[in-house]
């Protein structure tokens, strides 16, 4: 006997159901969701610097704390857009416990992201890690330091370059001396006025500076009331305007263009136009592409323990050796004053700059420099172990006489010394020593490519620093930490890059982008401290 088949069996599904008590957000959220753990640890936060951003009075606004922890767990979320932020407060349920169902509208979420915590995102993170202190997942002891390139929300394409810039503008001061000199050849109160002087603005006056916007727009004015003053002939008089309005309507506001462009490069590269703080730079992820293209970025540089964030900083500096003083510095605004015990880097930050300022500060100097690998590893190829004896700093040094010995046993006597400052005030010396018996010697092909004698530049200073670094690096101790920071810091960027999907900022403007990376490095440590 066959048996009927059974009809299936569903669970109600009834919309538009009516309740007479709905259920609280906080039933239906897991007791260790991330959402509760970034609500009680901004909770326990001091915010009063950020409470001070709001003037007495007026409107009521959205309280800042839920503002902040809605920004941070949005960041956590891999939600970086204003838009998706205020759609989520009205459709998702973590956001709406949150921000106990208030729905601020993205103009609010945005203000308050790029105004209001402009200028305290510093004392926000501080008082995350303090946080983190009590709570034991830090201890502020050890302290590993890297970089990497973030892409700006700017152009690529719209880019002022330095060089590009100064080749323009030198054009203009050529063009600008050529109109004055076709002004001046017609002339005659201008000999009487000047004699044997040349212009001003040529360099030929008193000052013998270079022609600016406002020497030529005060020379232009001098020219217009002349032209008025005096009876010359038509064709005279035409040309001079002629000339007189060329100067005035083109060379002038384009001098003026790239003086503007002179000051906001301030002794960078390159600047973005969209974005004017940001630094055309070459970015990893471009690395063996056909034609990399450089990118208006900002270099932003982490400190970690444990993998939680201790210290952050954004720079529009292309190279990482300047960056550190300032990240320190930084990190010791965090602490109170202080800095960790042991700051690790890689061969990037190995400056006699960096050392010193370690030095001073008593920190351990665990720094790599750029030959480090190869004066701690032994080859096998004789050809590099040749190249590696002829570097300056392997030659042995006679301090009686004050000269080195190169390896074919000849000697390099003193010429000079040399000062440097760095991009941040630090002044070091360098000595030049020469060899005067280079000719003839079978060794000179390997040891130079100089068509002269051997010269090498030597800070003392320096020397000394890497001999303490490589006995610290060298240690049990510092054998640990080398290997460790390769899984500190570069597992950080990685999460942050690929699991958090943030490779570019949102916000324009150093302070403004500051403060984007700042809740990002927050949200990072909550991450962590959830799982």
């Amino acid at each position: 006997m066959k048996r009927r088949p059974t009809a299936p069996v569903f669970k109600p599904y009834v919309m538009h159901q009516a309740s007479l008590l709905p259920r609280s957000y906080d039933e239906v959220i897991e007791p260790e969701h991330l959402v509760r753990v970034v609500s009680a640890a901004i909770d326990k936060l001091d915010l009063r610097p950020l409470l001070a951003q709001y003037k007495g009075g007026g409107t009521s606004s959205y309280h800042p704390q839920m503002l902040l922890k809605v920004l941070v767990y949005a960041y956590s979320q891999k939600i970086y857009s204003s838009r998706k932020i205020a759609k989520a407060l009205r459709e998702n349920i973590h956001f709406m416990w949150l921000s106990g169902e208030q729905r601020p509208d993205f103009r609010t979420i945005n203000d308050f992201r790029g105004s209001r915590m402009k200028g305290v995102i510093d004392e926000v993170f501080a008082e995350v890690l303090e946080y983190l202190l009590e709570a034991g997942k830090v201890k502020l002891e050890t302290y590993f330091v890297d970089g990497t390139k973030i892409e700006a929300d700017a152009n690529k394409h719209k880019v002022v370059w330095a060089k590009r810039k100064n080749r323009y503008q030198q054009r203009v001061r050529t063009q600008i001396e050529e109109l004055l000199k076709q002004i001046e050849a017609e002339n005659e109160a201008e000999q009487a006025e000047y004699g044997e002087k040349d212009l001003e603005e040529r360099g030929g006056g008193e000052g013998g500076s270079e022609i600016d916007s406002e020497k030529l727009r005060e020379r232009i004015e001098r020219l217009n009331q002349r032209l008025r003053e005096r009876q010359q002939p038509k064709r005279d008089t035409q040309a001079k305007r002629k000339a007189l309005k060329k100067l005035e309507g083109d060379c002038l506001p384009r001098l003026e263009k790239y003086e503007q462009q002179t000051e906001t490069l301030a002794g960078r590269s390159s600047y973005a136009q969209s974005d004017p703080d940001a630094s055309s730079m070459r970015m990893k992820e471009d690395r063996g592409a056909e034609k990399p293209w450089p990118k208006p970025a900002y270099n932003v540089q982490i400190g970690t323990e444990g993998q939680f964030i201790t210290g952050f900083s954004v720079h529009n500096r292309v190279g990482d050796p300047p960056c550190l003083i300032p990240h320190l510095e930084q990190v010791r605004h965090n602490t109170g004053g202080r800095l960790p015990q042991r700051i690790v880097a890689d061969a990037a930050y190995g400056s006699e700059e960096n050392y010193a300022y370690l030095e001073q500060h008593g920190a351990e100097n665990f720094l790599k420099y750029n030959t480090f690998y190869q004066d701690t590893h032994h080859y096998r190829k004789a050809e590099v172990l040749r190249a590696h004896q002829f570097r300056a700093e392997h030659f042995t040094y006679d301090q009686q006489t004050d000269t080195f010995v190169c390896p074919a046993d000849k000697r390099l006597h003193f010429q000079y010394t040399s000062r440097y400052i760095t991009e941040n005030g630090y002044e070091s010396t360098r000595q030049t020593y020469e060899c005067f018996d280079c000719a003839g010697c079978l060794l000179k092909p390997q040891c130079t490519k100089s068509r002269g004698n051997r010269k090498i530049r030597i800070s003392f200073r320096l020397l000394a620093y890497r001999r303490q670094a490589r006995s610290n690096l060298t240690s049990p101790e510092g054998q640990r930490l080398r290997a460790a920071r390769s899984t500190e810091v570069e597992t950080v960027f990685g999460h942050i890059k690929h699991n958090m999907n943030f490779r570019r900022f949102h916000l324009r403007g150093l302070e403004k982008v500051k403060t984007e990376w700042g809740l990002v490095s927050i949200a990072h440590n909550l991450r962590k401290l959830a799982a």
